[in-house]
């Protein structure tokens, strides 16, 4: 089997959703994809349609801010949940929740870095 003359590597974190880095309208399914991380009221500002890279730093930023959020209610959850008077099967099935959504906006962060940096090289 023969290897292509050009080769891509991509980090292993680069999402599924966005094509190779310099393949035929990769910049478009990444904007694609950082749109879908941002609340949706950003993703009409012209300037983050017409800036690949600028939409990328805005997704940076919000899914760096949803870890912080989802690290807080972490953290407190063990203190403040059961003042709401909540099961101790409940408090533990959030404990469990917040704790899966930690890691996988860490993932998504880590995505986010990958798409930020090919689109920072075109």
């Amino acid at each position: 089997m023969t290897m292509p003359l050009t080769s891509t590597r991509i980090s292993p974190d680069w999402p599924c959703q966005v094509k190779t880095p310099g393949s035929y309208d990769w910049e478009r399914s990444a904007a694609k994809w950082l749109r879908e991380l941002i609340p949706a009221r950003y993703a009409s500002y012209p300037a983050l349609i017409r800036h690949p890279v600028l939409l990328a730093r805005h997704a940076q930023i919000q899914v760096e801010q949803e870890v912080r959020v989802a690290r807080t209610a972490l953290q407190t959850a063990r203190a403040e949940l059961p003042m709401l008077g909540l099961p101790e099967s409940v408090i533990e099935h959030t404990i469990k929740m917040y704790a899966a959504e930690v890691l996988q906006l860490q993932h998504i962060a880590r995505s986010v870095r990958a798409v930020s940096t090919a689109l920072a090289r075109r």
